[in-house]
């Protein structure tokens, strides 16, 4: 069975006054990403209307590629300071691309 490729969305809201440490935190995961084998890309992204809120568009070569990426130390590091840096949950899209 061939393995499909994957597309991550995630939003995250940084609570008020951790908007630059979560980019900085943010940005220190994305080198070693894109370094991952699975990864296509891993682009981070800041609105310019909240500048709290940030938006991953990653795509990984399959939905294991991104499990082991889940696991990585660096990534794990992050989202253990989740609590201390978002307002709210992530919203976290998996999606396919159609078209």
């Amino acid at each position: 069975m061939a393995t499909k490729p994957l597309t991550v969305i995630a939003i995250l809201k940084a609570k008020p006054g951790k908007e630059e440490l979560l980019k900085q935190e943010i940005v220190g995961c994305i080198a070693p990403t894109r370094a991952e084998p699975g990864c296509i890309n891993y682009d981070l992204h800041q609105s310019l209307d909240d500048r709290a809120c940030f938006t991953l568009y990653e795509n990984w070569r399959s939905k294991e590629d991104l499990d082991q990426h889940l696991q990585m130390p660096y990534l794990q590091a992050l989202l253990g300071k989740a609590e201390e840096l978002l307002a709210t949950a992530p919203d976290i899209q998996l999606m396919e691309r159609i078209g």
